[in-house]
């Protein structure tokens, strides 16, 4: 199905010397039609049938791209070999990778914007994003246009992505030989092309049967030759029977019957519903992810299982360890100075000081064993001293902190009193100036009372 690149520990073939890169010898790439053709072991197994989903769940996600591949063609305004390359590649990358772990509508606009280059109709993947946007609301409903958000980006750059896969899948081997002009060769072999029913109908069967998988399981030729029978039937129009005409063409009747069967089994199956389909698919997708966690010993959110993890057991340990520190401090005294200077040090506890709204400190009373404890338990000589430099420690900084918050205050108390000063000098500066505005208001026959007021005012501001 894909072509091959043969490694250098691999036979090359006998007629191919082979391309020198380094100092290794690397064979040929092959590409040829015939490795289109996808072996009928492919079609049995495929990868989403490994799994875990059904062939008809399947069927009806490959009908259902496909649709979209065609719809979003003829709102693009692509040809039709463009829709019909689109398609094909769409079949045979599924055949390869699965839907459980693609979602088929990102691949189906890749598949739509790589086919419009291999075409030669490049269409922007704005466009192609847009044109499956508006699809997917459906008819009947308020069509709403697409925000250029950044989920926008994020399925553009999926789109880029996909295209990129789908061509790493297929080995770059995306010809596709359409039977659109086999047909018509055909039929002027036959001296019926002049029939335009029986052309147009062979070619709307061969466009249909684009949803099915026959293009990835027979050759183009013998396709061709199916959609001219199909419509002969159809349209009661005879042919050549004894022998039967499609045998001069290379094609066999099984053959013939097989794509037949595929493509009318189209018109009596019922409309795929999206929604039903990728709920179906997401369900499945839970149903591996929870598998994998579960065979890597996890839970389905991430954390580790308590049944894999032996001997755990959230009980604490017994409480005689009190006894055997108190000895290993009998037998290393500085080691005990030192895990005590550790562990009085602010910044090996740091939540043992807070700092309230106030601004003073207070700190949390020490943990002291209550009565019942003490009851019948001497402390050691090292303990007692330990607990009396504590207290003397403990004193200590309580007083410090009492001078802080006294210069505090007394710190506050000062900028409050200048503050008060600044503004009664403000307030007293804003008063005179009122006062000169006012005198220079009246007329300059009152000088005499002007002269007074200004006199008063000064001596008011002296004072």
């Amino acid at each position: 199905f894909h072509p091959s690149v043969l490694s250098p520990h691999m036979n090359t073939p006998a007629n191919s010397q082979g391309i020198l890169i380094g100092d290794k010898v690397y064979s040929e790439v092959f590409l040829a039609i015939d490795s289109s053709i996808i072996p009928e072991e492919s079609l049995s197994s495929t990868p989403s049938m490994l799994d875990g989903l059904d062939h008809e769940t399947e069927t009806n996600l490959r009908i259902l791209g496909c649709e979209l591949i065609q719809s979003a063609g003829i709102l693009l305004r692509l040809p039709q070999v463009a829709m019909a390359t689109g398609q094909v590649l769409f079949q045979r990358f599924f055949y390869s990778k699965s839907f459980i772990k693609h979602s088929f509508e990102i691949f189906a606009m890749a598949c739509v914007n790589l086919a419009s280059k291999i075409e030669e109709s490049p269409r922007r993947v704005r466009d192609v994003i847009n044109v499956f946007h508006h699809l997917k609301q459906g008819k009947g409903k308020k069509i709403t246009p697409l925000v250029l958000d950044q989920n926008y980006i994020n399925t553009k750059n999926q789109v880029i992505k996909a295209e990129r896969r789908v061509l790493k899948e297929l080995g770059f081997c995306v010809h596709v030989k359409h039977p659109h002009k086999i047909i018509v060769m055909y039929l002027q072999v036959l001296e019926c092309e002049k029939n335009q029913m029986l052309v147009q109908t062979a070619w709307n069967y061969m466009n249909d049967a684009l949803r099915t998988n026959v293009f990835v399981r027979f050759e183009p030729e013998t396709i061709a030759c199916a959609c001219i029978h199909l419509a002969a039937r159809v349209l009661q129009i005879p042919l050549p029977s004894k022998p039967h005409w499609y045998l001069v063409f290379g094609a066999t009747k099984e053959d013939i019957r097989e794509i037949c069967i595929s493509t009318m089994k189209l018109y009596s199956r019922e409309k795929p519903n999206s929604e039903q389909l990728e709920k179906q698919v997401e369900k499945r997708k839970v149903a591996l992810e929870e598998a994998r966690l579960k065979a890597k010993g996890q839970n389905p959110s991430g954390t580790p299982a308590l049944a894999a993890i032996g001997g755990f057991s959230p009980a604490s340990k017994p409480c005689n360890s009190m006894k055997k520190e108190e000895g290993k401090v009998f037998q290393n005294g500085k080691n005990h100075s030192r895990s005590r200077s550790r562990s009085c040090s602010p910044s090996r506890s740091p939540h043992r000081h807070r700092r309230s709204h106030s601004g003073t400190y207070s700190s949390q009373s020490s943990r002291s064993p209550s009565p019942r404890q003490l009851k019948g338990h001497r402390a050691s000589p090292v303990t007692q001293l330990r607990t009396e430099r504590d207290r003397q420690s403990e004193s200590s900084r309580n007083s410090n902190k009492r001078r802080r918050s006294r210069s505090r205050s007394r710190s506050n108390s000062r900028e409050r009193g200048r503050e008060r000063d600044y503004v009664k000098h403000k307030h007293d500066r804003s008063h005179h100036w009122d006062h000169r505005e006012r005198d220079r208001d009246r007329p300059h026959d009152q000088g005499r009372s002007k002269h007074q007021s200004r006199s008063h005012s000064g001596r008011r501001h002296r004072r």
